[in-house]
């Protein structure tokens, strides 16, 4: 009996840390010719915060940044891409965007019903039942082409925020995040 509890919040655990993932590339753009990558000249990313007016991305930032550029970086390098020098022009510039913003869930009686019942009246008028604000996170990691001059690849993962966790569980699982992410970069 044990055991099928724990299977069943193993399997909870899974479905509360969905993370939504894909990727969009430049169907023109030739990544086969692709060796070298670098970072955006101007920053390595942006936080942008729009949960409250007094919000303040710098401590986010400062959180959480080396470990996406350590990720980034490190995921890269295992796809086969060698870190451009200094002082030459990388293939590809990167540049990252972490987004935290505030959303929320709503259930609304007989949301699960037809529009109208076979009799034509709707059975009662509809009305909130469950109202719950959610954190939400994006990260986003463009790869620009310097002699292209445009994006060629954009990755994009969005999850609701989980305030529980401790921050070793939350830089494991950003961690985790940017693999998943940095998967879906075309192969050379």
């Amino acid at each position: 009996m044990c055991a099928v509890f724990g299977v069943l919040a193993a399997v909870a655990a899974l479905q509360a840390a969905k993370v939504n993932t894909r990727a969009e590339f430049d169907k023109q753009f030739d990544f086969k010719g692709v060796r070298t990558w670098g970072w955006d000249v101007e920053e390595t990313g942006d936080v942008k915060m729009a949960r409250a007016a007094g919000d303040d991305p710098a401590p986010i930032k400062k959180r959480y940044g080396p470990t996406i550029v350590h990720a980034i970086a490190s995921e890269l390098t295992q796809r086969g891409l060698a870190a451009a020098a200094p002082s030459t022009t990388p293939d590809l510039r990167f540049h990252y965007y972490l987004l935290v913003t505030v959303g929320f869930d709503t259930q609304t009686m007989g949301q699960f019903l037809p529009a109208m019942p076979e009799w034509g009246l709707p059975p009662f008028v509809p009305q909130t039942t469950a109202f719950s604000i959610i954190q939400q996170g994006s990260l986003v990691l463009d790869a620009v082409s310097p002699a292209a001059g445009r994006v060629v690849w954009r990755g994009i993962a969005q999850t609701e925020i989980d305030t529980e966790r401790t921050p070793e569980q939350r830089d494991r699982r950003l961690r985790e995040v940017i693999h998943d992410l940095v998967r879906r970069f075309p192969k050379k």
